[in-house]
């Protein structure tokens, strides 16, 4: 196990390297710059701004600095907030958008592990149909089309829930439903199929043959099993509901990092784009490798080496 974790930590270091080195020369061949957006900016004060933010040096150099900022998490400062540097806004908006995808992902995984549950149990009844009805209308509508549902609906019409801001746990239901709808019916599509392959498997039948009950047949047997594609997809959802909230958190008007990450690109704030995709890809890579460990703890009989998954 150590020896596998060693390898995989050598492995995640290299493609945040990657991430990063990418990422960089991607702004760099951007046109324009952080500055080319002011207006009536005279050329004295503008060599004099980039000259202070260290962008009139050679291209390597400017390299090699984001390099060693990134290696000692230090993300430089933020060009359109000039109060504030990007680790500042990370630790800033990261807990709220935490807080909003921890709700959205809760969601999603017990929602969407019920719905496809209750799905195979039901095969091909009305119980199924509707389950997979509500699947294919979450993956279908995107979400900032939910969003805007949810808002006309609960919050314009109804009334009962508030319609945009971050003030209470009441502000936090309707970007989390909009958020968790695509990878609710995403999961229960997925756990439908697994549960209906692993029903038919010959050692759910002998357990039916010895009298157990068909509820700790379900839960002790069918669904353990049936969650390892689960469990696959849980590594890039985490990430992937992070970076989902984007358009949620302006939509719902939430002071989460997703706000920070569309007005940095808006404003052309640079180090702001690439300090947020930097994190976002340390989230992703760390996820993945954490969901690998938990294949061993679903399922016994998958054990982690050296070489690999055995």
């Amino acid at each position: 196990m150590i020896r596998y974790l060693g390898k995989r930590i050598i492995f995640m270091l290299i493609s945040l390297f990657l991430i990063v080195t990418a990422t960089f020369f991607i702004m760099k061949a951007v046109p324009g710059g952080p500055f080319t957006s002011e207006k009536n900016v005279p050329d004295e004060i503008k060599a004099a701004l980039e000259a202070k933010y260290k962008l009139n040096l050679p291209m390597h150099e400017q390299y090699f600095n984001y390099l060693k900022g990134v290696a000692t998490w230090d993300l430089g400062p933020s060009f359109t907030e000039k109060s504030s540097t990007v680790n500042e806004m990370i630790n800033r908006g990261f807990p709220v958008s935490a807080h909003l995808g921890a709700q959205a992902l809760l969601l999603a995984i017990f929602g969407g592990i019920i719905l496809g549950v209750i799905a195979a149990l039901k095969h091909n009844k009305w119980q199924d149909f509707s389950a997979m009805i509500l699947a294919v209308l979450g993956l279908s509508v995107p979400s900032f089309i939910l969003a805007s549902f949810y808002q006309y609906v609960f919050a314009i019409n109804w009334g009962l829930l508030p319609i945009a801001k971050w003030e209470g746990f009441s502000y936090t239901i309707l970007p989390s439903l909009a958020l968790a709808a695509s990878p609710m019916a995403f999961i229960a599509r997925l756990t439908r199929s697994n549960m209906i392959e692993v029903l038919g498997q010959d050692y759910i039948k002998t357990a039916k043959a010895k009298g157990l009950h068909s509820f700790t047949i379900t839960v002790r047997h069918a669904i353990r099993n049936a969650l390892l594609p689960v469990i696959t997809y849980l590594g890039p959802l985490i990430a992937g509901i992070l970076t989902g909230a984007f358009v949620i958190e302006r939509i719902f008007g939430v002071p989460g990092l997703g706000r920070e990450f569309v007005l940095s690109i808006t404003n052309r704030d640079y180090t702001v784009i690439m300090g947020t995709t930097v994190f976002y890809s340390i989230i992703l890579v760390v996820m993945i490798l954490i969901v690998d460990i938990a294949y061993t703890l679903v399922d016994p009989r998958i054990k982690l080496s050296d070489s690999g998954k055995e």
